[in-house]
């Protein structure tokens, strides 16, 4: 697992409260944090937990798994970027309802991905390529 760059965090935290016009004083108390906590966490001096960096996407009404991957803290997700944007932007779903989309999703994907490299293995052909009747013959 990569180390957490707690600068680059704390700049994408601060990015994403500017971006939804709010202030540190109102970040701080919707993700139930303290403002000294939450400015040395932006300043990149103190480095949140999984669980402070979920309160503060909360607030921030955006994806928890955004800031996880931001954290180095999980590995970012391949697949459609619109399928997971889309989930993510839902508001009538819950944070744990959209975690638990992505959750299956990636299931799906690494399935599809793991069958599709053992049916290219006894074929011979490269992952994704696909063989004729007249090639198989």
């Amino acid at each position: 697992m990569a180390t957490i760059d707690v600068r680059s965090l704390g700049e994408f935290i601060r990015e994403q409260r500017e971006a939804a016009e709010v202030s540190l004083r109102q970040l701080a108390k919707n993700a139930g944090v303290s403002n000294p906590y939450l400015s040395q966490v932006e300043r990149g001096l103190k480095k949140p937990s999984a669980e402070i960096l979920g309160q503060i996407a909360s607030a921030l009404r955006i994806s928890a798994e955004t800031l996880y991957v931001r954290a180095g803290l999980l590995d970012e997700r391949t697949g459609s970027a619109a399928v997971t944007e889309a989930i993510v932007a839902d508001e009538t779903l819950s944070e744990r309802q959209r975690q638990t989309l992505l959750d299956i999703y990636s299931a799906f994907q690494n399935e599809n991905a793991a069958a599709s490299s053992a049916t290219s293995t006894r074929t011979g052909a490269p992952s994704g390529a696909r063989t004729s009747k007249k090639d198989q013959s």
